[in-house]
């Protein structure tokens, strides 16, 4: 399949490989398209080092919800058409973040940017309904691993493209011009456009979106698009299964309420506000329980049964949504902090650390397929799954020891193969996904991918705490202040590793094989009816 996808890229289902993975790489970009300048705009607005944490929290907020309202959606119209839509709303949050005049409007901005992120679970489906049991562990990596490429492009090319569009209106100055570096050279703020940049990313992320939509199907030429009875909420096949799906959808909303809390903590909501989105928060859980009543309300009263080769077991999807908070709500949470930690720990001038950091991101190259490859390869993605999730643990359980008395060097190094186990793991599980039940993928990948980010708030939010706890007020270069930080990072570090090895260990026991997991068609996939026109050689 690798060499075919370089010498067919514009055939059949590599096409549509290409496309797809270049729709989430953009969706990606405009994502991730306010880090590279979260210096310059907290200089510009004046903003305090919470409030440009927040900023990027609620980057993530509301992709919690979005991919599984996406994953409703995909399942029930299709991924061409979804992600034709959410690429052209791309450019609303990207206008309104890049003529942002306050920290509210910016916090808007982000709060609605984070529904963008939401199409990595599009593809998903895209992808395993154009590729075979056999092949889908590869495909999904590929796009997977190219596509999350663009948080690591954004990264390294978003102040350039800045600098690039200086000459149109929208620079801004300084009274006292703050200088910074990219790639070793050294420019004035003066000459960052950034709102011409953001603005641009978004325009350009919805034109492909109209590109895509003239460009693909939905299914290869003959093949049926199944879809659930009802997208409201998810299909069960057992009672028992029902309520593990109502306790699984718990965390998702309660994360939610632990961002509301950190906007009281910046004075973005009043006390009385953070209550009232807390008790929107809970009318969202009733009415999510509702829907998903609602979808297996005759399975609940005894009117429907399905039969045995019909059922899937909960825990499976349980299983892999766990996998993907330790997995990528890691790789979020880390790549977050990871150019602190470097500038920190080894007094490294901001423009290295953060080219350092970014090489975590890069890796998705060839990590995420990788984890794909290997997942096709050895003939079980269950093995493949716990022991990428042990060996990330271990990584992280090392990188805890990681000091100013480690050499740069090792420390570079062992956040490639940390990440090499991160991204490979995040890869085995969406290579698992497509093959719980093929006809609600959408909404599987979609509570899974959701999963991700809850990890990557609740991990956020524990170096937060660690921090509070840890670090005494004082300046950063206080011997007390560097010792608290660097205690602070080595348990948040510790947490990471401890969270991957017992999912790690919760998959060599609990979790299955899938049936059909090489075959060469997913489970029940029909072909559309083709007429048969007989052959006159052979009448009489």
């Amino acid at each position: 399949m690798i060499g075919e996808l370089f010498t067919k890229p514009t055939q059949g289902r590599y096409k549509i490989l290409h496309l797809t993975w270049f729709a989430f790489f953009l969706s990606f970009v405009v994502w991730f398209n306010f880090p590279p300048f979260a210096t310059t705009i907290q200089q510009e607005f004046g903003l305090s080092g919470p409030q440009r944490g927040t900023i990027g929290l609620c980057n993530i907020a509301l992709t919690v919800p979005a991919r599984i309202i996406i994953g409703m959606l995909l399942d029930k119209y299709g991924p061409r058409i979804t992600y034709t839509c959410l690429l052209v709303y791309s450019a609303i949050p990207c206008l309104i973040f890049a003529t942002a005049t306050s920290f509210n409007q910016l916090v808007v901005g982000r709060l609605l940017m984070g529904i963008v992120g939401a199409g990595f679970v599009i593809g998903i489906r895209m992808t395993a309904e154009w590729f075979p049991p056999k092949d889908v562990g590869t495909a999904e990596g590929i796009y997977g691993g190219w596509g999350n490429f663009g948080s690591a492009f954004s990264a390294f090319t978003m102040v350039l493209i800045a600098m690039a569009l200086s000459f149109l209106p929208g620079s801004f100055s300084f009274a006292e011009a703050k200088p910074f570096a990219v790639l070793g050279m050294t420019f004035s703020s003066e000459v960052l456009n950034w709102r011409a940049a953001i603005a641009g990313s978004g325009i350009f992320a919805a034109l492909y979106g109209i590109f895509y939509y003239f460009n693909v199907t939905d299914t290869p030429p003959g093949r049926v698009y199944h879809k659930p009875k009802s997208a409201r909420g998810i299909e069960v096949t057992t009672v028992r299964d029902f309520w593990f799906l109502m306790a699984m959808n718990v965390p998702l909303t309660g994360i939610l309420m632990v961002l509301a809390w950190r906007l009281q903590k910046v004075n973005f909501l009043s006390p009385s506000g953070m209550v009232i989105a807390w008790i929107g928060l809970l009318g969202l859980y009733i009415f999510q329980s509702y829907n998903c009543w609602a979808v297996n309300k005759d399975l609940l009263a005894g009117r429907k049964v399905y039969p045995a080769e019909d059922r899937y077991r909960f825990k499976q999807v349980a299983l892999l949504e766990l996998t993907y908070i330790v997995n990528f709500g890691s790789e979020l949470a880390v790549v977050t902090i990871l150019p602190a930690f470097f500038e920190g720990t080894f007094g490294l001038n901001p423009a290295i650390a953060g080219m350092i950091a970014a090489s975590y991101a890069f890796m998705n190259l060839v990590s995420r397929p990788g984890g794909g490859i290997i997942s096709d390869s050895v003939g079980s993605r269950k093995w493949t799954m716990a022991v990428l999730l042990i060996g990330m643990g271990i990584c992280y359980l090392i990188f805890s020891t990681v000091g100013s008395g480690w050499p740069i060097a090792g420390a570079v190094i062992l956040v490639m193969v940390c990440s090499f186990f991160v991204q490979a793991a995040e890869g085995a599980t969406f290579a698992l996904v497509p093959l719980v039940k093929p006809r609600i993928t959408g909404q599987v990948a979609g509570n899974v991918g959701a999963y991700g980010n809850v990890g990557a708030i609740a991990y956020l939010t524990t170096l937060l705490l660690l921090k509070e706890a840890l670090v005494p007020a004082g300046d950063i270069t206080d011997p007390t202040v560097i010792a608290g930080t660097a205690a602070a990072n080595a348990a948040f570090f510790q947490v990471l590793g401890v969270a991957g090895l017992v999912v790690g260990f919760l998959c060599a026991f609990f979790l299955d094989e899938p049936k059909n997991s090489f075959a060469d068609a997913h489970a029940g996939q029909e072909e559309a009816a083709v007429p048969v026109v007989p052959n006159p050689s052979v009448m009489g």
